[in-house]
């Protein structure tokens, strides 16, 4: 009987999950100083290029190894399907513009710092409900879905004030409604 190789399935997924768990311990080894100064998206002054760079860097910060492990287990579980789906170059990409679109919307919306891949985690259960999409349909999972977590956060962003950052998850939900609808995968890139 052979040995069964490891095999890396998923190098967006993985990457991502390593990189950000790199960012905590460095973030853990400064007192929060590098999460804060790197990785955590907030208003600054519209000339100091930090700014545009931590609206794409905060999804590698996470407040503690709690909020690391609660996205991160939504990320590791759905993200091997999406990308083995949708190929690591349209995934990082999506992973990216949802980036962007959170990370614009703090800074133009809000006031508070913004960390964690939450929307990412939004997105990939949103395009993960959209994995069988025929030409012309909509899937009832999707439905259900988008009504159960997007209703949830819409609610809650209603109901209580804490610092989850709905606004981000909603925008998640959204991309992922968006590139499941109309994103087609083509050939898988590598």
């Amino acid at each position: 009987m052979k040995r069964p190789k490891i095999e890396m399935n998923a190098p967006v997924v993985v990457s991502f999950t390593v990189l950000s768990f790199l960012v905590l311990l460095f973030g853990y080894a400064t007192h929060g100083a590098s999460t804060t100064a790197y990785f955590t998206c907030a208003r600054t002054s519209f000339t100091d290029p930090m700014m545009y760079v931590r609206m794409f860097t905060y999804i590698f910060g996470h407040s503690d190894m709690t909020h690391y492990v609660g996205n991160f287990t939504s990320i590791i579980l759905l993200g091997p399907i999406l990308e083995e789906k949708y190929g690591s170059k349209a995934l990082l990409v999506m992973i990216l513009v949802t980036a962007l679109v959170g990370g614009l919307a703090n800074v133009l919306l809000t006031t508070a710092g913004l960390r964690g891949a939450s929307g990412i985690v939004f997105l990939f259960i949103i395009l993960c409900s959209c994995t069988s999409v025929k030409s012309g349909t909509i899937p009832v999972t999707m439905i259900l879905v988008v009504a159960i977590y997007i209703g949830q956060e819409v609610m809650a962003g209603l109901a209580t004030s804490d610092d989850i950052s709905q606004l981000t998850h909603i925008l998640g939900g959204i991309c992922g409604i968006l590139f499941g609808l109309f994103y087609k995968p083509g050939e898988k890139s590598a």
